[in-house]
């Protein structure tokens, strides 16, 4: 696992977390080309959920206790489930295109393993307490 305890001093540090940023800029990049009547519709969904992925990381990190660190990850895993849920109707809505869509499958899927790597590992050997 990337994220050990000697290389984590803040959330900042987590790989996880730079990721999840590097996910929601893109995303935001990305919606900015979206049609005005969709503001409040797929735009603000896929924003929200896409910056709600960094935001849990860091909230759970700062809680500094194991058990909710891991329920805020889990939570993130969540949204970047939801988020991938969105990107796929969007290409259906035509608000993306199949390449749009196809260069951010592999961020997704990444941050995904690495989020579920990170939570069996602090599941597994309490690394952050």
């Amino acid at each position: 696992m990337d994220e050990t305890p000697e290389t984590i001093r803040d959330y900042r540090d987590l790989i996880v977390w730079k990721e999840a940023m590097d996910i929601a800029e893109e995303v935001y990049v990305l919606t900015r080309g979206f049609p005005r009547e969709e503001l409040y519709g797929m735009t603000s969904q896929m924003r929200r959920c896409a910056v709600s992925i960094p935001a849990n990381i860091a909230e759970g990190f700062g809680r500094a206790q194991r058990r909710p660190f891991i329920q805020f990850l889990r939570i993130a895993q969540g949204s970047l489930k939801e988020l991938e849920t969105h990107t796929m109707l969007c290409v259906r809505f035509r608000l993306l295109s199949q390449d749009q869509a196809a260069k951010l499958e592999p961020t997704y899927t990444r941050l995904g393993k690495r989020l579920v790597s990170f939570v069996r590992s602090l599941d597994r050997d309490g690394t952050h307490t």
